[in-house]
C-alpha cells in the first residue's frame, strides 16, 4: 500500500524542480540581454542612458522574436576576475585602435592579412559566444566562421609579418578566453583551462 505521505513528497518535489527551472530560465535569459545591453554600448562607443534603454528594447526584442537554443549559465560571476578582463579588454581595444589607426594614415603601406584558426578549450555555446564577440570587439580582427562542433573560431587577424604574429594572434585569443572563464565559468571549466595553458610560439 502507498503511503500518501510518499506522494505528497513526490508533488512537492516536483513543484520545486519547476519553480527552479523556471528561475533558471529567467536567469539565463537576464544574463542573456545584460550581455546584448553591453554589446550594443560598445558598439555605439559610449554608455549613455539612451544606449542603455535602447540597447534594453533591441536585446529585448532579439531574445523574444528571434530566439535561440537555451544556453545555461553554469558557472558563476566573480567580481575580481571580471574587473580584470574589463581592465585589459580596454588595454587591447585602444591599442589595437592606435594599431589600426596608424595603419590607417600611414602613405603606401599595404597591411597584409591573415586567416586563422584558434580551437578553444572551453566547448560551451556560451564561452564560444563570449570569446567571439570579444575578439569581433577588438579592431583588426574578424570572426569569419564559428565551427560549433570542434569549438574552433576563424579569425580574419590585420597586419600580418609572418608565423610569429600568427602565432601571437592566436595566444592573444587563447588568453582572451581564459580571462573570460576566469570571470564567469564554472569550476570544472576553470580546472580545464588550468590544465591547458596557453602555448608560446605556436605556429598555424
Amino acid at each position: 500500500m502507498t503511503d500518501p505521505r510518499d506522494s505528497e513528497r513526490e508533488a512537492t518535489g516536483e513543484q520545486s524542480a519547476s519553480r527552479r527551472g523556471r528561475f533558471g530560465r529567467w536567469r539565463d535569459q537576464a544574463v542573456a540581454l545584460g550581455w546584448l545591453v553591453l554589446v550594443w554600448n560598445l558598439l555605439w562607443g559610449r554608455i549613455s542612458w539612451g544606449n542603455l534603454v535602447s540597447g534594453l528594447l533591441v536585446g529585448s526584442a532579439v531574445l523574444v522574436f528571434f530566439p535561440l537554443p537555451a544556453v545555461t549559465f553554469g558557472g558563476r560571476l566573480r567580481p575580481r576576475a571580471l574587473l580584470v578582463f574589463a581592465g585589459r579588454f580596454v588595454v587591447e581595444l585602444v591599442s589595437a585602435s592606435l594599431h589600426v589607426a596608424r595603419i590607417a594614415v600611414q602613405p603606401g603601406y599595404r597591411p597584409r592579412g591573415a586567416i586563422i584558426a584558434v580551437t578553444l578549450r572551453v566547448r560551451t555555446d556560451l564561452n564560444m559566444a563570449l570569446t567571439a564577440e570579444a575578439v569581433t570587439l577588438v579592431p583588426g580582427t574578424l570572426i569569419l566562421e564559428v565551427d560549433r562542433e570542434s569549438a574552433t573560431l576563424y579569425l580574419h587577424v590585420l597586419d600580418t609579418h609572418g608565423p610569429a604574429d600568427l602565432g601571437a594572434a592566436r595566444e592573444r585569443t587563447l588568453a582572451l578566453e581564459r580571462r573570460i572563464v576566469r570571470a564567469v565559468g564554472s569550476a570544472a571549466e576553470l580546472r580545464r583551462i588550468d590544465n591547458f595553458p596557453v602555448e608560446k610560439g605556436t605556429s598555424p
